[in-house]
């Protein structure tokens, strides 16, 4: 597996990781719908929490979060749709961000709810 790839995977553990910590339960993971992937749905309480997770191995170029550009989001919301009306949830849906960065042998995670209002 390319290092990215094993950085993206281990990433989207932490980010599971800290979710449930947190208080929210992993319905699904990876869920694929046309060309967009859903790293993680997330339920607390009554609010499904789409999670796009963001690893980098540094900020030299950029945040986590500065990658998730309009066309992912456009995917991710029909996506999003796509799963909400499949499963005839009546649920309030809010799309966020976990970005993770490596720090030597440590990660940061921030948590941005409702991050695509942000862009």
């Amino acid at each position: 597996m390319a290092q990215h790839n094993a950085l993206g995977k281990k990433g989207e553990q932490l980010a599971v990781d800290f979710l449930i910590k947190n208080g929210y339960d992993i319905v699904a993971r990876n869920y694929r719908f046309d060309k967009a992937e859903v790293d993680i749905i997330a339920k607390l309480e009554e609010t499904l929490a789409i999670i796009e997770v963001k690893t980098r191995s540094t900020i030299d170029f950029g945040n986590p979060q500065d990658f998730v550009k309009p066309k992912q989001i456009q995917r991710l919301v029909k996506a999003v749709d796509a799963y909400v009306n499949l499963n005839g949830l009546e649920v309030d849906v809010r799309f966020d961000i976990i970005a993770i960065v490596k720090e030597g042998k440590t990660f940061t995670i921030e948590h941005l709810e409702n991050a695509f209002y942000h862009f």
